[in-house]
């Protein structure tokens, strides 16, 4: 299986693979609860790296870019179980259940959660339904399970309340901090956009005003600026890192780089020696 299958549609997602796979970059635009079942998964953001095995629990906060590496398990299976918070949900899980925060989350982004009994019988629960084909999950079940989970991350760390339930507006962030953190992930100007929360004009005219250029040509100087670097000062070679950089194939970026610096990526290699 290659794309996770549906359990319940844009809520509860399965992904099944036997081989390892890097994404080349992921956008989270809800909270996402990551349920491990086997294998072995890295998330790796601007600010953090973590690594999570077969029974851990990951939760990701929204509005955040990164990558992820599955490597299935020993018995040559990968397997995970991925809940989206999507937000008009959380507010109605708030209305109903009475729950809102109490002030502003403060800690890091990303988070492993205990490993509680609780959340590993909540866990288990869920699989079922991910391997069986025949099984539905009608949206009445998948809504209770999806409260289910939250309340037992809440019961497990009830600071969470601040993490989950802050349905303040997502205000401009420093647009200058975020794309030397972020500038490598290859992602469409318009999610950028969203994500340090401007329109696309708004982004496009701040960026002007802040770097000096349009934004493609600027990602375009900072990747290739930062692919010189490694090739020259770190003697990498460019199959080892064009993906990490954002570009879609080898031959993209060969051509991007002689274009810009007027000779082939490897001749940096050949005279850093």
């Amino acid at each position: 299986m290659e794309s996770p299958a549906e359990i319940l549609p844009g809520v509860i997602f399965y992904s099944y693979l036997s081989s390892e796979r890097k994404e080349k970059a992921c956008v989270w635009n809800h909270h996402t609860l990551v349920l491990q079942v086997s294998g072995q998964m890295i998330l790796e953001t601007s600010e953090q790296n973590i690594n999570i095995s077969a029974g851990n629990v990951l939760l990701i906060h929204k509005n955040q870019l990164g990558t992820l590496t599955k490597t299935p398990g020993p018995n040559g299976h990968y397997e995970t179980i991925v809940i989206s918070l999507q937000e008009d949900l959380m507010r109605q899980i708030a209305l109903e259940e009475k729950l809102e925060a109490d002030g502003k989350y403060t800690e890091m982004p990303n988070l492993t959660l205990p490993n509680n009994d609780f959340l590993q019988g909540y866990f288990q629960s869920i699989v079922p339904y991910a391997r069986s084909s025949g099984a539905e999950m009608t949206d009445e079940l998948g809504l209770l399970k999806v409260k289910e989970g939250i309340k037992l991350m809440l019961l497990a760390v009830p600071e969470l309340r601040n993490f989950l339930f802050d349905f303040s507006e997502h205000h401009k962030i420093d647009l200058e901090k975020f794309m030397l953190s972020n500038f490598h992930f290859n992602v469409p100007v318009e999610k950028l956009a969203q994500l340090t929360g401007r329109s696309l004009s708004g982004f496009k005219r701040d960026f002007q005003k802040t770097f000096g250029m349009p934004p493609r040509q600027w990602l375009q100087d900072k990747r290739l600026n930062e692919a010189k670097h490694l090739i020259e000062s770190k003697k990498r070679k460019p199959s080892s890192f064009y993906l990490d950089l954002g570009f879609e194939s080898l031959s993209h970026f060969s051509y991007a780089f002689k274009k810009k610096f007027g000779n082939a990526p490897t001749e940096g290699l050949v005279n850093s020696d």
